[in-house]
């Protein structure tokens, strides 16, 4: 695989942490570097570390995780989603914003079962790991605070309407993902 080849894969691995980290950017208003240091790390670490783990269980876990990956994006998109129009409605919301511990790893694995099966596909192909695994991760990192940082840019424009869209767009993401 070349490397023009492995960015662009690079690329397409981190849309949906660009989406996630431009919905996460449109709610929070305080502490907005912190926050969005700790997503583009989750998301870029998740990303480095499932095509690894993709690449070295490739003829075990395959067979097993495959058939509900989809079904697993899905729910994690749809608890996501559904979280941050609940937000939109209560009154404390920057109190009650998800971006903890818990919904950082659910956001890591969400973004992530993608390049999982791209480890598979780079060990069935007979490739090295190690540069795109870097190189997934650090794209994906860049990728996740221009979200945030493109969601704060609208922010400002922000009505409820726009932070239900955050939410819709996540719970489209999960559709797309069961769909698939």
């Amino acid at each position: 695989m070349t490397y023009l080849t492995i960015i662009l894969l690079s690329i397409a691995l981190s849309i949906d942490a660009c989406i996630i980290s431009f919905s996460y950017g449109l709610t929070f208003k305080e502490n907005r570097l912190r926050n969005s240091l700790e997503l583009a790390s989750c998301t870029g670490i998740f990303q480095g570390i499932m095509p690894l783990i993709g690449y070295y269980l490739t003829g075990f876990v395959k067979s097993y995780i495959e058939p509900y990956a989809n079904f697993i994006t899905f729910c994690i998109f749809l608890y996501l989603g559904l979280k941050i129009i609940k937000e939109t409605f209560d009154k404390e919301q920057e109190k009650k914003l998800c971006l903890g511990i818990k919904c950082l790893l659910l956001v890591g694995i969400a973004t992530s079962i993608d390049a999982f099966a791209a480890g598979i596909t780079l060990s069935l192909l007979g490739n090295h790991i190690a540069k795109p695994s870097i190189l997934i991760a650090f794209i994906t990192f860049i990728n996740s605070l221009l979200g945030f940082y493109i969601g704060g840019k609208f922010r400002h424009l922000a009505t409820k309407g726009l932070e239900m869209f955050a939410g819709i767009l996540l719970i489209s993401l999960g559709i797309k993902a069961l769909l698939t």
